[in-house]
């Protein structure tokens, strides 16, 4: 009993450790995101993605680029110009922009895992838009488009206005009370799965033993990083199926894809377990209500699909110029997570800006 007691006092300073390290990349890239959503309208957006394809789709990556958020945010904003008119592709490309492309993760990744996987979460995102709108061609799904608009306008509803004018946003007190309002509601879509995600992280961490990494990833483990490509496929296989399992958003999955990568799962293993925020039971839901069943299996089809060829091509390309990062450089497990660094000393200036929004946004409330 006192074994299992100290395992789990482990496993409970290991999370707090976990969230402790990014606890200033949260802050900072929401608030970038808040910024974002605030003092950029989506009118013109609105006005251009349903227009020629190839703009269209190009447009779609730089408005989802520049609207980065969680999972279930992005779903909406792309269902939200999808009812608007925006076409099919482009709608799918804002999607993957707006969960892959997205400034946040990529600080995060950063800190649990190293620059190639960084690259790996841009380019990538690159190689999913791409493979997902070659599908879409090749297919010409016009009838269940057809079907999901007519779904979605039937619950059509008054869309707010919004003011053009930015300049005169990020110059007034009201202006960044609506950055600090959105800042809270940033957090509060996502801190469930931080919670979750971090959680889970420190349990496995603790608890669960190289072999069971190895039974589930074939030929995991030992410092191994010479795999066949029935193996490599396997593990991009098998890295979707445990995310579909655990129900982790994008950014609470980071330290898991972190163990995974430690236990010795392949490199393509580890990013087709990042890219699957979208491929998960909660969003199969959500887009269900949205545009109905077949649809929603369409979608994850397309984007389960995309991601296979995605983090083969990752893979392969990184083998090519011998970029392939070593598992060795993953020692999260081992880290003094509590310590005066630079760690303690961002999180301690985020922390205080963060305190001043909040206090913002209740301030400004009461004003108005």
């Amino acid at each position: 009993m006192q074994d299992f007691l100290k395992q789990w006092g482990e496993a409970a300073y290991t999370t707090a450790g976990f969230f402790w390290m990014a606890l200033w990349a949260f802050v900072l890239g929401y608030i970038i995101s808040s910024m974002i959503q605030v003092f950029v309208t989506e009118k013109r957006m609105q006005k251009t993605m349903g227009e020629k394809e190839n703009k269209s789709v190009l447009l779609g990556t730089f408005f989802g680029f520049i609207s980065s958020s969680c999972s279930f945010a992005a779903l909406a904003s792309a269902k939200s110009l999808f009812k608007k008119g925006a076409s099919f592709v482009s709608s799918i490309a804002f999607l993957l922009a707006s969960t892959n492309l997205v400034i946040e993760l990529g600080i995060i990744i950063s800190i649990f895992l190293g620059w190639q996987f960084v690259v790996g979460e841009y380019v990538g995102g690159i190689i999913l838009i791409l493979i997902s709108w070659l599908l879409i061609r090749l297919i010409n799904p016009k009838k269940l488009i057809e079907n999901a608009r007519k779904n979605l306008k039937e619950n059509e509803g008054e869309d707010e206005k919004q003011s053009t004018d930015w300049k005169k946003k990020i110059a007034s007190e009201k202006g960044w009370a609506k950055v600090a309002k959105q800042y809270k509601m940033e957090w509060a879509m996502v801190w469930k799965d931080v919670t979750v995600g971090f959680t889970i992280a420190g349990i496995v961490a603790v608890f669960v033993p190289d072999s069971f990494f190895q039974t589930l990833f074939i030929n995991s483990g030992n410092g191994n990083t010479d795999f066949t490509f029935l193996e490599i496929l396997e593990h991009v296989v098998v890295g979707p199926v445990a995310a579909f399992l655990t129900f982790i958003g994008s950014m609470g999955n980071i330290p898991l894809a972190a163990l995974l990568f430690g236990k010795g799962v392949s490199f393509a293993g580890v990013m087709a377990f990042i890219f699957s925020d979208l491929v998960v039971f909660p969003i199969l839901r959500i887009n269900a209500k949205y545009y109905g069943w077949k649809m929603s299996l369409f979608i994850l089809f397309l984007l389960f699909t995309s991601l296979i060829g995605a983090s083969l091509a990752l893979h392969y390309a990184f083998d090519i110029f011998g970029a392939l990062p070593d598992p060795s450089q993953v020692k999260i497990t081992d880290t003094e997570y509590f310590k005066f660094n630079y760690t303690f000393y961002l999180n301690l200036a985020f922390l205080i800006i963060s305190a001043g929004l909040i206090y913002l946004g209740f301030f400004q409330k009461e004003r108005c």
